[in-house]
Formats: C-alpha cells, structure tokens, sequence
C-alpha cells in the first residue's frame, strides 16, 4: 500500500534551495537531512563530496539514524554499496532507491544484496538528465574526427604550415550509434540534424525518431564495416562487457572515429590500443575508460590519435536540478501507484 507520506532520506549532497524544490513540487514528501552529517560538494554533481570529510561516531550514529527511518533514499550514502547493502538490510521499511549516476546499475550490482531486497526495493537512476551534454560531447567527438583535430593540434604545436588537405564532411558520412536509450536517442538528433546518416543499433525492430536505419545486433559486424564514425552509448552490464573486441575492431572501416560516452568497459581496451597503435582506428574519443581513473602506465595517455577526459562529460551547472526534478517527479509516479521511469533492471542491472 503506498503511503500518503513519503519520507525521504537525503543520504548525498544536496543543497537547501533544491530540497526546498523537491518539497514545494511533491508537499506529501517528507523530507529527512542533516547538512552537518553530509560532505560539501566541490563542483555540481560532486555527489561523494569532499574526501577529506569525516563524521564523528556520533554524527555517524546519527546518519544511520536517518537512513533507517526512511521509506526512500535520494542517493546511495557515501556513494558506497557497502552501505547501501547495511542500509537495506537495517531498514524493513526501505521500499525505493534512487541513484544519482546515470548507470547507477552497477552501483546496485556492487552492494550484492539478496533476491528477496531486490524483491522489496526498487531502484531508479538519473539516465536522461546527462543526455544533453553527453550528446553534444559525442559531436564533438565526431567532428574532432572528421576534421582530424590531433593533426591539427599539432602542426600548430610545431609551428609546422602544412600542404592543405581534404577534411572529412560528416554531411557526406554514417554513424552507428549502439545504445538508443536516452543519450543514444539525443545523439541521434543532433547528427541529423547535421544531415549525417544515422544507424542505430537495436533487438527491437522499430524504428526511432532520427535514426535512419535499425540493425539488429546479429548484423553488428556488417553495421562497423559502413561506419565512417562509432558512438557508444551502452550500459556497463555483463552482456557488453568486452562487446568491442579485436574481432570487430578489426572489421570497422580503417581510419574510424570511435567516441565512448557509456561505459570504458564496454571496450576491450587492449585491443583498441592495438588498433590505435597500428592507425586502424582514426581517432578515440575517450570519455571513460574500463578502469577509472586511468592508469598512469596506460598507452592512451600519450597515444596521438587519443582524445581523453575524466568521465567530465555528463556534468553541468544544471546537473543537480535536474535530478532533483526528475526525483520529484518520480516520488509523485510513485505516490500515485503509477511506474517510476529508469527502473533498475535487477537482472542486467542497467
């Protein structure tokens, strides 16, 4: 039976002026935090907050306190799954967790819990609100490509005036885009509307707003071969860990863009750096990697035809409103016996 009053547990960072917000867009929420007991934030979406904060046992007997009491978690406390996992277990009442990571699945994956917790608690994640700014840094990406931004980058390092030469037109090229979920969707709209051919990679059959040709995974290897760049924007799960193998890098039309706005682990990352190593792949545009942060002995660090950033993509000044919004939204889907959006797959944990 839902409850007329929903009490919510701060468990990560969130400022007065949108927990004002959350309570003026759903009055039925209550609305349990501490400011003393949560870390300051650094930057926006800086949702593990400053690591040099240290609660005192009182203060963490009294955030355990909180999260105990509570029928909902806005964020997984300290961005921990361990703790995730003792707040599941100590708190019967704990019916709804929301995650503030766009692919917060893994997170859940990672806390372990029981069939029967993930029988009693349901999960939701932050998947939409990134799709803006992940889709913008995917043509930026695919842009860098077609306009060889390195070669450019470092002839005017060197101060070298080059012979002129033919830069790509994405106009005139095709993009294959795994992933048309929420972000995969928006990068779709955004290179059509750069007249680039967009394909799209699904098991459903259906056609999606701007994406001009489905491909079923069975013909994956035919859909690499026609694309002059790659976007990837998959969950990390299981069934993509590694899907990026030797075997289709080697299939992908030599000189490719490949720009990665979902999960590093979806790549066979010594096979890309093989690849880019022998000039098959054009460029990579690296916002994630498969280990984060990436190791200081990674050959992607110094490679040439390597565009790198710290999984920096998805953040922006409105982050933080966004998933508030899209939070207080769901507690009213939620008060109202309606499905809540983005619920964790508890199988695929995506």
């Amino acid at each position: 039976m839902t409850p007329k009053t929903l009490k919510v547990a701060v468990a990560t960072p969130l400022s007065e002026a949108l927990c004002a917000r959350i309570e003026s867009m759903v009055p039925e929420i209550e609305l349990l935090r501490d400011q003393s007991l949560l870390p300051p934030m650094r930057h926006p979406a800086d949702f593990a907050g400053d690591p040099g904060f240290k609660r005192t046992p009182e203060q963490e007997a009294r955030f355990d306190a909180l999260l105990n009491e509570a029928d909902v978690l806005y964020g997984i406390p300290d961005v921990d799954p361990k703790r995730l996992a003792r707040v599941v277990e100590a708190n019967p009442k704990l019916r709804w967790v929301h995650v503030m990571a766009a692919g917060g699945g893994g997170q859940v994956k990672a806390a372990g819990l029981s069939s029967d917790a993930l029988e009693r608690v349901m999960f939701t994640t932050s998947a939409g609100v990134h799709g803006g700014p992940l889709a913008e840094y995917a043509v930026f990406g695919v842009l860098a490509g077609a306009k060889q931004l390195p070669r450019i980058m470092a002839q005017q390092r060197d101060h070298h005036w080059a012979d002129r030469w033919m830069m790509g037109q994405i106009s005139e090229q095709q993009v294959l885009i795994l992933g048309l979920g929420g972000i995969g969707r928006e990068v779709a709209r955004r290179l059509s509307l750069l007249d680039m051919h967009v394909l799209g990679v699904s098991r459903q059959q259906r056609m999606v707003p701007h994406v001009d040709e489905i491909i079923p995974p069975s013909q994956l290897r035919d859909g690499v071969r026609r694309a002059d760049a790659i976007v990837i924007a998959l969950p990390g799960t299981d069934a993509t860990e590694g899907l990026i193998d030797a075997e289709l890098l080697a299939e992908m039309k030599p000189g490719v863009t490949i720009v990665n706005v979902g999960r590093g682990t979806v790549i066979d990352e010594p096979a890309l750096i093989e690849a880019l190593q022998r000039q098959h792949i054009g460029l990579a545009v690296l916002d994630v990697t498969a280990s984060e942060p990436l190791d200081n002995a990674s050959p992607l660090w110094d490679m040439p035809n390597v565009l790198l950033t710290p999984h920096t993509a998805a953040l922006s000044d409105a982050e933080d409103r966004l998933i508030a919004e899209f939070f207080a939204d769901n507690a009213r889907r939620y008060l109202n016996g309606e499905a809540l959006r983005n619920r964790v797959d508890t199988v695929e944990f995506y």
